[in-house]
């Protein structure tokens, strides 16, 4: 079985996602946590740009909303990226 959820530990509120991944070697596993940082940095850069944007005014009330909005997504992408690399660390 590739991936399971597992019930709520609070109902409505958490849920635990378990993934099985094939890992042949050192290598390999080296490999899975090289793309997981990249993908966190690529998010980091977003998060970023994004900042950098509104803090400087960029765009109309509107435009600036929709940025923020975009930012928070990335950084919740990257917090789960974040949880990714732990879970594979331990």
């Amino acid at each position: 079985m590739c991936c399971s959820t597992n019930t709520p530990i609070v109902s409505g509120m958490t849920d635990r996602l378990t993934l099985d991944i094939q890992v042949d070697s050192a290598e390999e596993r080296a490999a899975l946590e090289q793309a997981l940082l990249r993908a966190r940095a690529t998010e980091l850069a977003e998060i970023r740009r994004n900042q950098v944007r509104v803090s400087a005014g960029y765009g109309d009330a509107t435009t600036r909303d929709s940025m923020t909005g975009e930012a928070a997504r990335a950084q919740l992408r990257r917090t789960m990226l974040d949880r990714l690399l732990g879970a594979l660390r331990e």
